[in-house]
């Protein structure tokens, strides 16, 4: 079993930076996709970005595409999630996510397709 747990959160003014950590924990071989969510006040967790253990291929979805870079460091067994130019309809609780079996790719991302997740940071963009 995995752990996730997730930090770097906090309140930014339009424009600004933030870098997501999701330091992982326990059996974190055997999980090939990690992922990084979103949820908003009274809307659904969508899913904005993934990365592939096997080939480092990475997924965005459309509203994050150029503003967002997710990265890994196996040898701190983190994911990272780098945004800039953030603006107040990034502002939500960014939780990370991973799966054993699932290989991201550009048809998007289902939560229903991740098997372990973190408890969430919360991220307030606001002037």
């Amino acid at each position: 079993q995995v752990q996730l747990v997730e930090s770097g959160g906090g309140l930014v003014q339009p424009g600004a930076s933030l870098r997501l950590s999701c330091a992982t924990s326990g059996a974190t071989l055997d999980y090939h996709a990690t992922g990084w969510f979103r949820q908003a006040p009274g809307k659904e967790r969508d899913g904005i970005s993934c990365i592939n253990r096997s080939d480092g291929t990475t997924y965005y979805a459309d509203a994050v595409k150029g503003r967002f870079t997710i990265s890994r460091d196996d040898a701190k067994k983190t994911v990272y999630l780098q945004m800039n130019n953030l603006t107040p309809a990034d502002t939500a609780v960014y939780y990370c996510a991973a799966d054993p079996d699932l290989y991201c790719s550009g048809d998007g991302l289902s939560k229903d397709d991740f098997h372990a997740w973190g408890q969430g940071t919360q991220v307030t963009v606001s002037s």
